[in-house]
């Protein structure tokens, strides 16, 4: 019998947003695979879980490591794959792991959890009945005024992650590309400082002009000029 993968998805802030079956899966699994082994063993250390063998995913390590636990499933081995925070493959490494381990006969079972761009989309108060999300957008001004460009027509909520230091610079680009929508700047989610900055993009940026921006963000864009 070949092991099972299990995609768990971890807190994005609040450690109390973590399901039974989360815990559950983390104290039985044989071996966690994880962004950062210090992130994670802080979270097991919450909740009690001690003991447990860990081994690092990174942008830079990813294809190897996708040998090395397909081999660990194919020996029947159970493990769990986390990310830092929010559920693995979204924005962060997971994919060629998931894809290897299919590929060797295993079974994926993901473990739902929290989500930061779907928390972002419904806390925005806009339509959510199509949504696209385009991960981070590029730091390159070309390749970020491109990909906006591309996504302009949809029929779709837009949403983003984006770092502080470069909010600004894409916001501005927002506006030049997509006019001034209605957006939402959500920041911070499920943690002390979390908040919801809306309005049309240009108050949005006078508004971070005055204010540095900090934290996790997430950039929600309404589909239609207003």
């Amino acid at each position: 019998m070949k092991g099972n993968l299990y995609l768990v998805a971890t807190p994005i802030g609040n450690l109390k947003d973590i399901s039974f079956r989360a815990i559950e899966v983390l104290k039985e699994v044989d071996l966690i695979a994880c962004e950062d082994t210090r992130q994670t063993k802080k979270l097991l250390t919450h909740y009690g879980i001690r003991g447990k063998k860990l081994i690092s995913v990174h942008d830079h390590n990813e294809q190897a490591r996708a040998k090395q636990i397909a081999e660990i499933l194919v020996q029947g081995k159970s493990i769990a794959l986390v990310s830092d925070a929010g559920t693995p493959g979204i924005c962060d490494p997971g994919y060629k792991i998931i894809k290897s381990a299919i590929e060797s006969g295993a079974k994926v079972i993901p473990i739902p959890g929290a989500v930061a761009f779907v928390n972002a989309v419904i806390a925005s108060g806009f339509p959510t009945d199509a949504i696209f999300f385009g991960g981070f957008l590029p730091s390159k001004k070309n390749q970020r005024r491109s990909r906006l460009l591309m996504v302009k027509s949809l029929p779709a909520t837009l949403c983003f992650y984006e770092s502080p230091h470069r909010l600004l610079k894409s916001l501005q680009d927002c506006f030049e590309i997509l006019g001034d929508r209605r957006i939402a700047v959500v920041r911070e989610l499920t943690k002390i400082y979390e908040e919801v900055i809306s309005g049309n993009i240009q108050e949005v940026i006078a508004h971070f002009s005055n204010t540095t921006p900090r934290g996790e963000i997430v950039l929600v864009i309404d589909r239609e000029s207003s």
